[in-house]
């Protein structure tokens, strides 16, 4: 049988369904009928038949040689993930920032309690496997009318007498077709999915975290570039002005110096409203209000490039990634389904007692003659209803098929996002060395036209083309770098991070956040280097 989930407190605790379903049905052994559960048994999808995630063999990022130098990255096959795979990027901020998220955030709040709704509907459907038992007890004063058999002043008085009577009433329903083993099946199937759920809530908080934190980092550089544009362009505008006034420079080329000036300084305020709002979004990830903004901050050159990336293969991705495994238990949910579809059109068993007492006087209740009891049996089954009972069954075996689907769907989506990822960073190697290469290139040219401008051998036109250029490639070079932190991260998301599936502890955010997880995560790191 397949290993699942069952939580006790934040869903760590493993054990097997075997054992489980054991409990319950060793528990009620002396009162069921032995039971055989219809419908099908549920079997693990395999794992896809291939071997890596692009049809060519998994090459590591490359540059060329006579560029610029640039940070390396090498891809590690069948390396583990580290559970705190954020610390790769070696930021303290950024380590705190996403504690405060784990700690705080509503939406693992939400996981986390849905996670116990679950399984207590399924600790609730268990109890259809022992008998209901209800208890009543009843008091009745009665006065009796004498109206036959009066006949004169001298009747006898009317009979008034006190009936206590206490009772169980037990029925009993036995599993012999493994209807509720079905039931509580399907129910432990949504535990596991719930508990999946979480772990994808928390990959997925992780990773905008990360995500949030290098745009704002890019951001500040987009910013920095401008701002170090426009102390370029106020430097000319000056040079400009001098010359004007010694008659070496037109008007027309100090108002077109003064119009780029305005034009640079005119894309300042919209990065800055970008700065704000990605300051709102971190404070909203971090579970705080917008006006207790958070104190970390984010900038290019206090976030690493992690220079070794695990890449696990594909058979460990499905068995690691949480949007699979929850896809999985919505398919052993539903494959659950139909026998619960199936055992509903045969018959049942029912059996009922209702032993008792009934006396004049509470006190009298247990004594010889005022007992009672009724034993009662009975069968039942739908002889016609329409096909309403067939329909069920149908519609629950096309479910599965659609799960099934849906299933397929999960994994391939999750191998597409391994291989984007993988292309994306060999890509980015190359892109963030052509950016480096251009702005140095552009840098060079405006520092001679710089000159050239001072002692008016230079146009008007020439400089502005200058400027233009340093200032494209400036933010050119920022976004370039941004985009190969956000897509490393992305590639970590995209393996399915790491859960702490080996914690000892009920309180899973304990094994996330203490230093001794975070020794270990310093462990498998310097492994794979």
């Amino acid at each position: 049988m397949r290993t699942i989930v069952v939580p006790l407190r934040f869903g760590l605790a493993r054990r097997t369904r075997k054992a489980r379903l054991h409990l319950a049905a060793t528990a009620a052994a002396g009162l069921m009928l032995a039971s055989c559960a219809v419908g099908p048994d549920f079997t693990p999808p395999p794992a896809p038949d291939v071997t890596g995630y692009t049809p060519e063999p998994l090459t590591s990022p490359r540059t060329d040689r006579e560029g610029p130098r640039v940070p390396g990255q090498r891809f590690i096959p069948r390396a583990q993930i580290p559970v705190r795979w954020w610390a790769a990027f070696r930021s303290q901020p950024l380590n705190a920032l996403i504690r405060q998220s784990i700690e705080h955030n509503p939406t693992l709040a939400s996981a986390d309690a849905a996670i116990r709704i679950a399984n207590e509907n399924a600790l609730a459907q268990r109890g259809l496997f022992y008998p209901q038992v209800g208890a009543n007890y009843n008091v009745a004063d009665q006065q009796s009318s004498n109206m036959a058999t009066q006949q004169g002043p001298g009747d006898p008085p009317q009979s008034r007498y006190t009936l206590h009577t206490a009772q169980l009433t037990i029925s009993f329903v036995p599993d012999i077709w493994g209807q509720n083993l079905r039931s509580v099946e399907s129910l432990d199937a949504l535990t596991d999915q719930a508990q999946f759920q979480l772990e994808a809530a928390y990959l997925t908080l992780t990773a905008n975290v990360v995500t949030a934190a290098i745009q704002e980092a890019s951001l500040r550089g987009q910013i920095a570039a401008t701002e170090h544009i426009i102390k370029i362009e106020r430097d000319i505008l000056v040079i400009l002005q001098s010359q004007f006034k010694a008659g070496q420079a037109a008007q027309v080329d100090v108002l077109t110096q003064e119009t780029a000036l305005a034009q640079v300084e005119q894309t300042l305020p919209p990065l800055q409203k970008q700065l704000a709002i990605q300051r709102d979004l971190l404070t909203a990830l971090a579970g705080q209000f917008s006006a207790n903004e958070i104190l970390e901050k984010f900038d290019l050159e206090h976030l690493s490039l992690p220079r070794n990336l695990p890449v696990s293969l594909p058979a460990a991705l499905v068995a690691q990634r949480p949007d699979i495994k929850a896809a999985e238990a919505n398919l052993h949910s539903t494959s659950a389904l139909v026998g619960v579809a199936i055992a509903a059109r045969l018959p049942n068993i029912t059996l009922s007692g209702n032993p008792g007492s009934s006396a004049f006087k509470a006190a009298e209740l247990l004594t010889p003659g005022t007992l009672f009891y009724t034993v009662a049996g009975s069968a039942t089954s739908t002889v016609f209803d329409g096909f309403t009972l067939y329909h069920r069954q149908k519609s629950s075996e096309a479910a599965l098929d659609q799960a099934g689907a849906l299933y397929r769907q999960a994994v391939i989506t999750a191998l597409q996002n391994v291989a984007d990822g993988l292309r994306s960073l060999q890509a980015d190697a190359r892109a963030v060395q052509a950016a480096i290469k251009a702005e140095n290139s552009a840098k060079a040219t405006l520092d001679i036209i710089q000159k050239q401008l001072a002692l008016g051998q230079i146009t008007q036109v020439t400089v502005l083309n200058a400027q233009q250029a340093y200032l494209n490639t400036a933010i050119a070079r920022v976004q370039a770098e941004a985009t190969r932190l956000s897509d490393t991260a992305a590639l970590f998301m995209a393996l399915g991070g790491s859960w702490p599936a080996a914690c000892t502890t009920p309180v899973w955010r304990d094994c996330v956040l203490t230093e001794a997880m975070a020794g270990s995560v310093r462990a498998v790191d310097a492994s794979i280097r």
